[in-house]
């Protein structure tokens, strides 16, 4: 298990500055006033430290989504007022978010479900010739199962990662160097630990090695700016969930020769040129793998959250997202029996990490201590294996850890109240018995209830049973 060591430097100038950094949020976000009940009973204001899992709607989106909402229809097929609106929404969010990357010209923008959808949609483009691969997946033991699974069903080839990116580096050049690979997956930045790769020198390695690069950038597009054409990335995906909009839409960016030549993704209207009764001609283009009535509402927020973090000041950005981090970050250091686990000993903490801090409280199943902070503090934030199990195995963390996240939304409040949680479970323990509900930690006798609107479900609390997660 590799442990983070950042040099505390707490003092009253420095939380000042802080406090001046990140002391409100940047952004205003859709619930970010809303009152969690505590166990011992009261409310608090929900401390929501889970943005890693899904980012809270920016309000600008929000009240955009009301405003076209109305105008919601069929797109391509209708010559109906509304239906005309939502095609030109629709089509005008690809041209929105291939800017917001830094896309080339010709790159494609396909809407799809998720991150995880355009990367099992992108392992059937790969370049086939009588009906063989012509090469390999090359992909790290770091990724997170949405750019790890898709490529085991392709011949592919995977590199434990080095204690340190230098280290990684060379490796991946070793395996480059035996030749047959066809791309280079990896992630942007780990959703586990927060680290940011160097994506620029791997697509450069990847190119020198005649593969392509993929970028799964579900962590790092809501916390830094890319620009592919740039870096120089042939294939970058992320998901709309995580930057700030809702309804579940991702998107697939890249460049179009092996997708116009690949197995469309999902068979059905509007993927085809022309259908017959004993076969089919495929059309090109995003809408050879957008089969069926696409997301529009999805793909039209995903495109307005782009403007919104594109328009955002990137050094007061970052400010406010490093205060956070580092404060958190020492804080925890301080607790005993606390521990910061990071992957690589060589990470810059100032500038290649986002806003992720995954750690363990010794004693204490990951479980248990999330659900804690959620009765008794207010708390949000995840635990379990983050769906990267091959790398808590590695780091020594089989039955999980924990992950505080956070963006333009967050305060530094909340951070605050996590450490004052953890220092009081290190301090008094637990202040509730907890107890196993269909596999999740939940407070035994818990009497809380849920608004009038939501099915309050037995079994549902609680954090999620690190044997599946």
């Amino acid at each position: 298990m590799t442990t983070a060591i950042f040099p505390s430097t707490a003092g009253t100038g420095l939380l000042d500055d802080r406090v001046a950094a990140a002391g409100r949020p940047l952004a205003a976000v859709t619930g970010a006033e809303i009152q969690a009940p505590l166990i011992q009973g009261g409310h608090v204001r929900y401390a929501n430290l889970d943005y890693g899992a899904s980012a809270p709607a920016l309000s600008v989106v929000s009240a955009y989504l009301n405003e076209i909402l109305p105008y919601y229809a069929s797109v391509h097929r209708g010559a109906g007022y509304a239906s005309q609106i939502s095609t030109s929404v629709y089509e005008n969010a690809r041209n929105i978010v291939r800017e917001f990357v830094g896309g080339r010209a010709d790159d494609s923008v396909i809407f799809t479900r998720n991150t995880t959808d355009s990367l099992n949609l992108l392992a059937g483009c790969l370049p086939v010739v009588d009906h063989h691969h012509t090469g390999e997946v090359l992909y790290l033991d770091i990724e997170h199962h949405a750019n790890l699974l898709p490529w085991q069903g392709v011949p592919h080839r995977s590199v434990v990662a080095s204690e340190t990116i230098e280290g990684t580096i060379a490796t991946l050049r070793a395996e480059l160097e035996h030749g047959d690979v066809s791309l280079l997956a990896v992630t942007g930045a780990s959703n586990v630990t927060g680290e940011i790769l160097p994506i620029r020198r791997l697509a450069a390695l990847a190119h020198e090695f005649g593969a392509r690069i993929a970028v799964d950038a579900a962590q790092l597009a809501p916390h830094r700016r890319i620009n592919i054409a740039a870096d120089d990335v042939d294939y970058l995906a992320f998901s709309g969930h995580k930057l700030y909009a809702p309804f579940g839409a991702g998107v697939l960016i890249g460049r179009p020769d092996w997708l116009d030549a690949g197995t469309p993704h999902l068979a059905g209207g509007g993927a085809v040129s022309e259908a017959r009764l004993d076969g089919v001609s495929w059309a090109t283009g995003p809408a050879r793998h957008e089969g069926g009535s696409p997301n529009v509402l999805g793909a039209a927020t995903l495109a307005r959250a782009t403007q919104v973090v594109a328009a955002l000041d990137q050094e007061r950005w970052h400010a406010h997202e490093a205060a956070i981090r580092s404060f958190l970050v020492e804080g925890l250091q301080r607790i005993d029996g606390v521990t910061v686990h990071q992957i690589f000993s060589d990470t810059n903490p100032d500038t290649d990490t986002i806003g992720v801090v995954n750690f363990s409280v010794a004693g204490y199943d990951a479980g248990l201590v999330a659900a804690y902070l959620s009765a008794e503090h207010g708390v949000g934030l995840r635990d379990g294996r983050f769906c990267a199990h091959p790398l808590l195995k590695r780091l020594g963390l089989p039955s999980g850890s924990l992950r505080a996240s956070f963006g333009v939304g967050s305060r530094l409040e909340d951070a605050q109240r996590l450490l004052a949680g953890i220092e009081e479970l290190r301090r008094t323990g637990l202040g509730w018995d907890y107890v196993v509900d269909s596999g999740r930690w939940v407070p035994a006798n818990d009497t809380r209830t849920y608004p009038d609107w939501a099915p309050n479900t037995p079994g549902t609390a609680g954090a999620a049973p690190c044997a599946q997660d």
